[in-house]
C-alpha cells in the first residue's frame, strides 16, 4: 500500500483481514438468526382468522399490528436499534457487507445522539443533498496526484456513504419503519437515487481526471545518467496518448455500476412486493416465510451482497487507497458483467420459480425454494 516494509501497510492489511472475518462471523449469524427465529415483520396474523380459514370460512387477509419486542431481541442482549441482525428484511439481506454491519448501525448510533430523526428542521432529503456536496470534495481529492490526498477521498467518500445510510435511517425513523426498506415510488426514493448517482458521478470524474493526468506507465526503462553527461542529444521515444484506454476504462466500471445498481433495485422491489406484501393469504403468508428462510433464497442475497453498487464502489476506493486503481480497472473489465449476468440469470430464475410457490395454489414439495 504504501511500501512493502511499511508498518502501515501491514497495519492496515491486518484490519482488512479482521474486517472480512468479522464479515463472515457475521454472516453466519445472519444465517442462524433467519433459520431460528421467525421473520417478524411488525405485524402477525389474526389467530381467529386462521381458525375460519381452517374451518372453511372467507380467507380474509387482515393483519394485527404488533408493538410489543421482538422475539429475537428478548433472547440477546443488544438492542434491536443497533443489532443489524434483529429486523431481517428483504433489502436488509441483499445489502452490502458494510452498509448492513457498519454504516448502519452507526446511522442510528449517530442519530439516538444527536437526535436528527426528532428534528423538524432537519430532513432526510437535506442530508441526501448535503453528501453530494461531500462527494464533489471527494472526488476532487481523488483527482490529486498526491496518494496522501487520494486516500483522503477515499475516507471522505465512504463518509457520504455514511451520510446515505444516515439519511435513509432518518426517512424510516420519521415515518417509525422498522428495519431497512424502500419505499419505491416515493419522493425520498427519487431523490435519494439522484443523490446517490451525482456522487458517483463525483467519484468517477476524479477517477478519470487522476488517470488521466498520470497514465499507467508503459514500460520503458530510465536511462543511467542524466541527459547533460550525454555526448549527444537522446531522442526520447514519444509516448502515445493513454487518453482513450483511460475512457474505455472508466467507462467500462461506470456501466458495471448502472447495470449493478439497476438490477439491485429493481430486485429489491420484486422481492419486497413477493415476500413483505400484507395482502396474503395464511397459506400464502407461511410459503413467504419458506422461501425467506431457503437456501437458494439466501444464495441469491448473498451474491447480491458481493455484486451491488455498494460493493462496487467500496473495492474501487480500495484500489484507490492501495494505490491499485489502474490494475482493478483493467481486472474487473470483462470479468464484471459476466458475473452480473450470471448472478441476474440465477436471480430471475429465483423470481419466477419463488412467485409460482407463493402464488400459485399447485400443491407439492416446494421447500427448495
Amino acid at each position: 500500500m504504501v511500501g512493502p516494509s511499511s508498518q502501515v501497510s501491514k497495519i492496515l492489511l491486518c484490519l482488512l483481514f479482521a474486517l472480512l472475518a468479522f464479515y463472515i462471523f457475521m454472516d453466519i449469524q445472519l444465517y442462524l438468526r433467519i433459520q431460528r427465529y421467525a421473520i417478524e415483520r411488525d405485524y402477525h396474523i389474526n389467530t381467529t382468522l386462521l381458525a375460519n380459514n381452517a374451518l372453511g370460512g372467507e380467507a380474509t387477509t387482515d393483519y394485527t399490528m404488533i408493538k410489543s419486542v421482538s422475539y429475537y431481541e428478548r433472547h440477546h442482549m443488544l438492542s434491536c436499534d443497533v443489532n443489524p441482525l434483529c429486523h431481517v428484511t428483504v433489502k436488509a439481506v441483499l445489502l452490502d457487507h458494510t452498509n448492513h454491519y457498519l454504516f448502519a448501525p452507526l446511522a442510528t448510533i449517530f442519530d439516538n445522539i444527536v437526535g436528527i430523526s426528532r428534528s423538524n428542521f432537519i430532513t432526510a432529503n437535506m442530508i441526501s443533498f448535503f453528501h453530494v456536496g461531500v462527494a464533489c470534495i471527494a472526488g476532487k481529492m481523488v483527482s490529486s496526484d498526491n496518494l496522501g490526498y487520494r486516500r483522503l477521498g477515499v475516507v471522505l467518500f465512504q463518509l457520504r456513504t455514511f451520510l446515505d445510510d444516515l439519511d435513509g435511517h432518518v426517512a424510516r425513523a420519521k415515518k417509525n419503519i422498522h428495519g431497512e426498506r424502500s419505499e419505491v415510488g416515493t419522493s425520498g426514493y427519487y431523490i435519494d437515487g439522484l443523490c446517490d448517482g451525482l456522487g458517483c458521478i463525483a467519484l468517477l470524474l476524479g477517477i478519470f481526471f487522476y488517470l488521466k493526468n498520470n497514465p499507467p506507465r508503459r514500460g520503458y526503462s530510465q536511462l543511467p545518467m542524466s541527459e547533460s553527461k550525454l555526448p549527444e542529444p537522446v531522442t526520447r521515444p514519444k509516448a502515445k496518448s493513454m487518453t482513450p484506454k483511460v475512457v474505455k476504462k472508466v467507462l467500462t466500471f461506470t456501466g458495471q455500476l448502472l447495470v449493478s445498481s439497476t438490477a439491485w433495485n429493481r430486485y429489491i422491489a420484486v422481492y419486497q412486493d413477493m415476500l413483505e406484501r400484507n395482502d396474503v393469504t395464511p397459506t400464502q403468508f407461511i410459503r413467504q416465510n419458506i422461501t425467506f428462510k431457503s437456501a437458494w433464497f439466501l444464495c441469491v442475497a448473498w451474491m447480491w451482497r458481493i455484486v451491488n453498487v455498494h460493493s462496487l464502489l467500496h473495492l474501487v476506493l480500495l484500489s484507490i487507497f492501495c494505490d491499485k486503481l489502474w490494475d482493478f480497472l483493467k481486472a474487473i473489465q470483462y470479468v464484471g458483467y459476466i458475473v452480473l449476468l450470471i448472478v441476474i440469470c440465477i436471480t430471475e430464475m429465483h423470481v419466477l420459480e419463488a412467485h409460482n410457490f407463493i402464488f400459485n395454489t399447485v400443491s407439492g414439495n416446494n421447500t427448495s425454494f
